[in-house]
This record gives structure tokens, sequence and C-alpha cells, in this order.
């Protein structure tokens, strides 16, 4: 069920997704970053390749993998320091949901696109008074003869200027109980009502992030992807690919900042010897790599699972995998500029800037004190918290 030893084509998917990343390499990200661009030239290769699309169905452009793929192809990018955070978002939540759950028209019109790179989709759940609480969502989505109305905020939503649509989580009266449930929209990029405003992130990243303002936002009565009455399944249904996915993006950053301290331990040499040969600096980035790859297995498990269709038990995974590959990130790249002390700081080694990063893998897309709610109540069966 949950195999170990990768296969030949898993490592074969590694090697080529490897030499992709280092062709660009950090340099590459930092000036797409400088400049205020998206990394378009990494992304349209990747399109071309497949990897972006690799979890997609063959018959709509895909490569009929699974998220075991995709977050092996988002690690490796960012084992070499050119992370594509829209990997996340794009293929792995909207794209996954729309495979699913869309109809043969959503996915006709939407998948191949994703797949090849040439479309993208945004992902919007997270409100100014919700967080990621569903249950406290207040966009909302009224019947309008055969259309819906879409009113509400989101925040912090990656990528909203360079995607053709948004997946916008909202929220529909059960006729037979009058209670509100979720349900997911296509929203065009140019639908009249939906505005968008940049939000000022001092977090050093090419996607940007935005708050949306939806405004009475008139859909068509096939903006509405799958069943209105299995959204919350729906919902799921990309939530945790999106947490397996924050996990591999952080075990690449992680691993490339350890890459980056092991090499400076070999070649920095005080009193006549390398400092990796002193324990104090070898030890800490032993221990680094070994929750980086414990990180990897839990990851690689939730993958599993979930391609496997087994959704309960992925989400228990997933959210482990998540939570520890966070804690394994910001260990890492911590030890990391510590390890280069002055030099750790500097621009020419590139370290600092990941130490805001690395904390993105702690509190997006759900903290880590919500991951030990949920494995506290769900898992321990001890009372709920929250």
């Amino acid at each position: 069920m949950t195999p170990l030893i990768e296969s030949e084509e898993h490592r074969s998917l590694r090697k080529a997704v490897a030499a992709l990343g280092k062709r660009y390499g950090r340099d590459y990200i930092t000036r797409a970053i400088t400049e205020g661009r998206h990394p378009t030239e990494l992304w349209s290769e990747a399109g071309k390749l497949g990897y972006l699309g690799v979890n997609l169905p063959e018959e709509h452009g895909g490569g009929g993998g699974g998220i075991t793929e995709l977050s092996l192809v988002l690690e490796e990018l960012g084992t070499a320091g050119a992370p594509l955070l829209m990997l996340i978002v794009s293929p792995a939540i909207c794209g996954t949901v729309i495979a699913r759950f869309g109809t043969e028209e959503q996915k006709r019109a939407w998948l191949p696109g994703i797949a090849d790179g040439t479309r993208t989709m945004a992902f919007g759940i997270t409100e100014p008074d919700a967080g990621s609480n569903s249950h406290r969502i207040t966009t909302t989505a009224r019947r309008d003869g055969n259309d819906w109305l879409l009113t509400g905020r989101k925040v912090f939503v990656s990528g909203v200027d360079q995607a053709d649509a948004t997946l916008i989580v909202g929220r529909t009266e059960d006729a037979r109980t009058g209670r509100l449930k979720p349900c997911l929209f296509i929203v065009p990029r140019d639908a009249d009502g939906f505005t968008r405003h940049q939000i000022d992130m001092e977090v050093n990243a090419a996607e940007k992030q935005f708050e949306l303002v939806l405004d009475d936002v008139r859909l068509p009565a096939d903006a509405l992807v799958g069943d209105e009455d299995a959204g919350l399944l729906q919902l799921f249904a990309g939530l945790n690919p999106e947490r397996i996915m924050t996990a591999a993006f952080a075990i690449g950053m992680g691993r490339y900042a350890l890459d980056r301290a092991v090499e400076y331990a070999r070649e920095r040499t005080v009193w006549n010897v390398p400092i990796g040969a002193h324990q104090a600096i070898a030890h800490p980035l032993a221990q680094a790599h070994i929750d980086l790859e414990l990180a990897k297995l839990m990851m690689r498990k939730a993958a599993l699972l979930y391609d496997a269709g087994d959704d309960i038990g992925a989400g228990e995974a997933a959210n482990m995998a998540k939570y520890a590959a966070g804690e394994a990130c910001v260990k890492a790249v911590d030890q990391a500029v510590h390890t280069l002390g002055g030099n750790g700081l500097t621009r020419e080694f590139g370290l600092a800037s990941l130490i805001t990063g690395s904390r993105v893998a702690r509190i997006a897309p759900v903290s880590r004190e919500m991951i030990l709610n949920y494995i506290s109540h769900q898992t321990l069966g001890l009372p709920k918290s929250y």
C-alpha cells in the first residue's frame, strides 16, 4: 500500500525534474522576484514537459498520475531553489477538484490548459473573519433565475493576477434545512463585480497575495462545480492535496537550504579543518536531514493514500505530513543560516530570505496548532477543543 522504495519511474521523474530546476535555479527565481514578475519561463517549460499536469487524467491532457507524482515535481523544483507555488493551487487543488467532480464541459474547458500551463486557476477559501474555517465562511451564493449571485470577501489568495479564473468557496442555502452549506464556483477573472487588491507581504515570492471582493458577481448555472449537496466532500478533495503539496514545498525548501549549508561546511576551513568536521556543525545538519526524510515518508504515505481513494486516511496523513514538513523546513533553514554565520545573512548566499519563507509552511494553509487540534480530536479521541 505504501512502498518505501520508489519505483524506477519515480526516480526517473525526480532526475528529470531536478535537471529542469537546476537549469533555472535560485538566481532565476530571485530575479523574477526583484523584477516583480512571474517565473513564466519555468512554468511554461514545465508545462510543455508534462510536469504541471502529471496528476491529471490522460484523456484531458494530463499524465495520468496522482498527487504522489505532482508532490515529487514540486519537491525537486524546490530542492533546486526554483519552487512553483502555483503548482499547489492550479493543478493540485483546482485541477483535482474539477477532474473528480466537474462536468465533462468543465473538464474539457479547464484541464488541458491547467495540464500544459497555458491556463491557471487560483483558489479562494480564506476570509478575514473565518480564516480557513469552512463552517464560518460568509461568502454566499443565491439563485437568481438560472444564475447565481456570489457575494463576499476572500484574503490571502495566491496568484490571482496570473489566473484565468478563481475557484471560490462559497455557501448556499439548503432548501430542506435552511442551513448554509459549502459549494465551489468558477469565477472568471473579468467577471463584473469581481475585484482584487494586492496584499503587501514581507515574504519574498514571485506569486503575490490578494484580497478579493465579490459584489453580486453573476455566474451562470454551470459555474457550480460538482453536486450542490456534496460541497463539503468536494472541498476536502482539494484541501488534502493542498496539505500534501505544502509539505512538498516545505521539504524542497528545507533540502535546498541544507544542501547549501553542507556544501559550505565542507569547504569553509577554520583552524586548518573544514567546519563540517566539528560535531557542533555536523550533528545539527544531520538532524535536519533526518527530520526532512521522516517528513518525506509521511508525505509519501499521505499522497499514496489519497491516490488510492482513501480520503479519510489521507486526511489524517496529509495533516501530519504538512505539520512534520513545516517543522523540518523551519529547523533546516535556521540551521543552514546559522552554519554560514554572517554569510547566511548576505544576498550572495541567498538563505536569509528563506527565514521568512519557511514560516509559511507552519502557518498556511492551516496552522500547526489547528493540525494538533485535529489529530488530538480525530485520531486520539480527545475532547474537541475548537
